[in-house]
């Protein structure tokens, strides 16, 4: 008792930190925003923007460290908190990053002669149309919309990062020595939440579109292995069996994802479930990843080699960037997610094409090094962005709730069933638990659905539900499931 009050009492004084901070910094910014001087550099006000967002992403990933619990909770749950303050108290800049996408396809239908009215209300849903039609007829709305479509493109360039690195550390050759288990892990766990999943959004909101059950359903195979990852090096389990499966399924997962979701975002391109256009969406994507994974290294020996002639540094540097964004530019392309490009990137990108460059002593820089500060810094305004796109009020609505409650008990049991089948020497209940967080995955998932219009601001918003539940059950019941086989047999 004497550890934990004092703890409990750290804990009470550093929210209290962190609510004072955000107290302070939200009028400052709205001040600055609203009355500041009037700035000859016009990117004063996105630097502004976009720097006030990263500063709230900083306190959330420092409450969440101190509460022992993954970053990317934290600046989610700071987004959910900054969007509905921000939006009660009428902050410009919070009322259109809330609303997402649909602000940009406001002008984007204002370019084909509509009304800016006319515009907002066929782009929004909801009660939102007023607060959004006033900010954009306010004296700073250049400045706002710049601030947004700022926050926005750093949004999307973290996420490509995000997966960029996701695939870096992915090997290929682990990948084809992950066994059966772990390949059974990894199609069990996809299928099964996605199927339990389409049940659930069907039984509780059966007036939704197919194409909108399909992409929820997709958002449920995904897995966050990294919060996972954690809990087994906090309890000092990284070389158990348990964690060899999972980190296997896990890789094997996120492909599978990736073409679940190039799957679904297909069908909803094309407005239909037609087999013909599945049958090409995954032959685009099998051609994709195969010509990326054969082809690629021929692309990078020939730029390594020109680049080789550089600073170590810059090589590595210029020719990552480039190699991601060339891929997430192909990958969009032929219709698939710029993320599924990124992945695949990371996944053909490595160290050995560098051998041949002169290395410059204390420069030993590997690519993961070389990037990192990048999504560091890019993506907590990401997941910072997806908490203020979450409704609050949205919750008031019973049917929202029993839809979320569904979607959770499906991603749940989709899991831990998937674990039955790790194989008899194993864990099965703590594999199962080991896949279950959703975390950053789910939630670009969900983005992405955002984005194409799928899902609405409700659905979104019980999928963030779903994702930030999982993702904080995950550690306690991991724990005891890993310690649980400790003490009995080792099987579950």
């Amino acid at each position: 008792m004497s550890i934990t009050r004092p703890t409990n009492l750290f804990h009470v004084a550093m929210m209290r930190s962190v609510l004072l901070l955000l107290a302070i910094a939200m009028p400052v910014s709205a001040y600055a925003i609203h009355f500041g001087p009037e700035h000859s550099d016009p990117i004063a006000a996105v630097i502004l923007g976009v720097t006030s967002i990263l500063f709230f992403a900083i306190l959330g990933r420092f409450a969440a460290r101190k509460l022992r619990q993954p970053s990317v909770l934290g600046e989610l749950l700071m987004g959910v908190i900054l969007g509905n303050l921000g939006y009660y108290f009428g902050s410009d800049l919070i009322i259109l990053l809330r609303q997402g996408p649909e602000i940009f396809d406001i002008f984007q239908l204002t370019m084909t002669g509509q009304t800016m009215e006319e515009a907002a209300a066929a782009s929004i849903s909801g009660d939102g149309v007023a607060n959004v039609l006033e900010v954009l007829k306010g004296p700073h709305r250049l400045e706002l919309v710049q601030m947004a479509h700022a926050v926005d493109v750093f949004s999307r360039y973290g996420v490509i990062f995000l997966l960029f690195l996701v695939g870096l550390d992915t090997s290929l050759d682990e990948l084809r020595q992950v066994g059966r288990n772990s390949m059974q892990v990894a199609i069990s766990g996809m299928l099964l939440p996605f199927f339990l999943g389409f049940l659930a959004i069907r039984a509780f909101m059966p007036e939704l579109p197919l194409n909108t059950d399909l992409f929820i359903a997709a958002t449920l195979g995904a897995t966050s292995v990294g919060i996972t990852a954690r809990v087994l090096q906090d309890i000092n389990k990284q070389q158990s069996t348990e964690a060899r499966l999972i980190l296997g399924a896990a890789v094997i997962d996120d492909i599978l994802g990736l073409l679940m979701l190039s799957i679904v975002s297909g069908i909803v391109a094309s407005g239909g479930v037609k087999i013909a256009d599945i049958l090409l969406v995954i032959f685009l994507a099998t051609v994709f990843l195969v010509g990326a994974v054969l082809i690629g290294p021929y692309f990078l020996r020939i730029v390594v080699r020109y680049l080789c002639n550089l600073d170590i540094v810059e090589a590595k540097m210029f020719t990552s960037y480039f190699f991601v964004m060339v891929l997430a530019w192909m990958a969009n392309l032929v219709g698939l997610a710029t993320i599924v490009g990124a992945f695949t990137a990371g996944l053909v990108l490595q160290e050995s094409y560098f051998k041949s460059c002169r290395i410059i002593p204390n420069k030993s820089y590997t690519i993961k090094d070389l990037i990192m500060p990048l999504e560091v810094v890019l993506v907590p305004i990401f997941f910072v962005l997806m908490g203020i796109q979450v409704k609050v009020e949205s919750f008031l609505d019973p049917q929202v709730i029993l839809a979320a409650g569904g979607l959770l008990l499906a991603a749940v049991i989709g899991k831990v069933a998937a674990g039955y089948f790790a194989g008899k020497s194993a864990n099965r209940l703590a594999v199962g638990f080991g896949m279950m967080p959703r975390g950053e995955v789910g939630l670009i998932f969900a983005a992405i659905g955002k984005t194409l219009g799928v899902i609405d601001d409700f659905l979104f918003s019980a999928i963030v539900l779903m994702v930030i539940t999982t993702t904080l059950i995950t550690p306690p019941l991991l724990k005891a499931a890993m310690q649980h086989g400790d003490s009995g047999t080792g099987q579950t």
